[in-house]
């Protein structure tokens, strides 16, 4: 397991420095490490790298660490809610955090609606605001309508809310043609012009999110095995079902208020990771954080250069890779329940 987890850690580096690297101008890893440590520490480079500096410093690390922290904050949120809900297809878009927070994006975009204390920071906010409150209101209509909670009436819940926090944004959306496009854009997702003020503020709630997930590691895993069993075993099911699909909402929310809805990776992310390191907690959380962003920083990559100079929404790029595996996902599992009658 140790070795496992040490080239994963190593190709996630090793990617990291590619998504820097390459593009309109390639820039040769050693570069790239010379500016990042003279940043850090001051220590001088070559006078040759100069004309570098401005290319990795200012436009392609922060985009590739937002990228990876968003990626990271997405599939951590998965693999949660895959677990509390027992569900491989289950995430957060399917609870209605991506819907809400699209209409507080359209709020913003197609009414022009601006905050007078942040008004650079409207969109992010709102966007996580709606989305965290669509999330709150799925859970406390669940818990009203089944005091037990139970995992089929939380999706149910989800998927209805989700539809008509849909058809408001597109009756939003006819009423005003003239922004329409600009709402569609955000909704694929992208990490284009986007610098470090995005990252002070995601990764804190990132790192954070994901530390307190990780100590539910116990109560996870129980709750794989099944409800009564968990129990059983002293979980207060009803509480940490709140908790977490909360917290799970709280790091899907954050992320695509940043960047835009991108859908599909944590769908897959999670999946990937049982398969090669197993089904503990201990080990998907963490390893899920850090296969999702590298993923997400593949994806990002194959966005600004397939077409370059133009970008295609990375939300294009992982729903193109993500969608055959959703469906092979959902064959295999019916597959699998004909197989055992």
């Amino acid at each position: 397991m140790k070795v496992k987890i040490i080239i994963a850690i190593c190709a996630s580096l090793v990617v990291l420095i590619i998504g820097i690297a390459l593009g309109s101008v390639n820039i040769p890893p050693g570069e790239i490490l010379a500016i990042i440590r003279y940043r850090l520490t001051g220590v001088e480079f070559a006078e040759s790298i100069n004309n570098s500096t401005a290319i990795v410093w200012n436009i392609r690390l922060p985009r590739a660490l937002l990228a990876f922290i968003a990626g990271s904050a997405l599939s951590v949120s998965g693999a949660v809610m895959q677990s509390v809900l027992r569900n491989p297809l289950a995430s957060s878009f399917t609870l209605g955090v991506s819907s809400g927070a699209s209409l507080g994006a359209g709020i913003v975009i197609l009414l022009g609606v601006t905050l007078p204390v942040a008004a650079l920071f409207t969109l992010p906010l709102l966007g996580f605001a709606f989305g965290i409150g669509t999330i709150f209101l799925v859970v406390a209509f669940a818990s009203r309508v089944d005091s037990q909670m139970d995992n089929n009436t939380i999706i149910l819940t989800g998927m209805i809310f989700s539809l008509f926090v849909n058809a408001i944004t597109t009756l939003m959306s006819a009423l005003a043609r003239q922004h329409i496009q600009q709402l569609v854009l955000w909704q694929m997702g992208s990490f284009s012009m986007r610098g470090w003020e995005a990252i002070y503020i995601l990764a804190p709630v990132a790192v954070a999110g994901v530390i307190f997930i990780t100590h539910f590691n116990r109560e996870l895993d129980m709750m794989t095995f099944g409800e009564q069993q968990a129990k059983s075993m002293g979980v207060n099911l009803k509480r940490v079902k709140w908790i977490l699909l909360v917290s799970s909402a709280a790091l899907t929310g954050s992320a695509i208020a940043f960047v835009g809805v991108i859908g599909f990776i944590d769908l897959f992310a999670p999946h990937i990771v049982r398969r090669i390191f197993g089904s503990s907690h201990r080990y998907v959380i963490p390893l899920s954080a850090l296969f999702g962003g590298t993923f997400m920083v593949i994806c990002d990559l194959v966005a600004r250069t397939i077409i370059a100079p133009r970008d295609l929404p990375v939300g294009a790029v992982t729903a193109l890779l993500g969608a055959p595996f959703f469906a092979y996902i959902y064959f295999s599992k019916r597959a699998k329940k004909a197989q055992a009658r």
